[in-house]
């Protein structure tokens, strides 16, 4: 008896440091994948404000795991999620995927990328992602970066539910976005900022549980009354961080 107290005493022992070294694996990866050639000047120069490694460890980001990128615009985030999934886990992208598409997928390192072309209607000028499925509901993430405000809220349901069903049980949501003030009406100034109180009611009607905040992206300085791109605020927002994740 006392032998197999032992043992099974050293096994839960063990268990926080291999997760420890799974944790500590992933890190330098993402590390590597910051650092890495194929990642601009212009790319870099925003790490500072983006705090990408911070933000990937936050959401719980793990090297083997199958990542959906929503609407990854110019791949600032692609670059460094795709040479971290690569040799262990899987990267996916949707909507919005040209430019990644003619100038990054295919790259060494980029060529495992895999494209989804989801099913149903969707029209970012018009901010309407409409009855969009992504063919999968066994992920273990799904991320978006400063896109909710491009919906409408019946786009944003729809985009949470559909990211909600392509996660398999325990999958996580990890969500970026700019700050609007609770409950101020949209205006012409505003209506690139989301209310994160808003936000979170939306993706927990989804279905989603809602785990945690972080206030990596919290800017004191920025008054929440202007434009995003305007020059006094632009690369400065003040931007919410928010995850999430499908029950068991």
């Amino acid at each position: 008896m006392r032998i197999l107290i032992s043992v099974l005493t050293a096994l839960l022992l063990l268990q926080p440091l291999n997760a420890l070294a799974a944790d500590s694996a992933t890190d330098t990866k993402i590390k590597a994948a910051i650092a890495a050639d194929i990642r601009s000047e212009a790319d870099k120069a925003r790490d500072a404000n983006r705090k990408p490694l911070e933000t990937l460890q936050f959401f719980g980001l793990k090297e083997d795991m199958k990542v959906l990128e929503l609407l990854p615009g110019g791949g600032w985030y692609t670059k460094i999620l795709a040479p971290v999934l690569y040799e262990k886990g899987k990267l996916y992208v949707s909507i919005g995927t040209q430019g990644l598409e003619a100038n990054l997928i295919g790259q060494p390192g980029f060529d495992r990328i895999e494209v989804i072309q989801p099913e149903g209607a969707f029209n970012r000028v018009g901010r309407r992602f409409e009855g969009v499925s992504f063919k999968a509901n066994d992920l273990d993430m799904v991320l978006t970066f400063r896109n909710l405000h491009n919906m409408t809220d019946a786009g944003r349901a729809s985009l949470n539910k559909d990211s909600f069903n392509a996660l398999k049980p325990g999958g996580l949501y990890g969500v970026v976005d700019h700050t609007r003030r609770h409950m101020q009406s949209e205006s012409d100034e505003n209506w690139r900022r989301m209310d994160p109180v808003l936000m979170i009611k939306e993706i927990e009607a989804a279905g989603f549980e809602f785990v945690d905040t972080s206030s990596l992206h919290y800017r004191a300085d920025d008054e929440l009354i202007y434009e995003v791109g305007r020059k006094t605020v632009t690369g400065n927002t003040d931007r919410f961080t928010l995850l999430f994740r499908k029950p068991e």
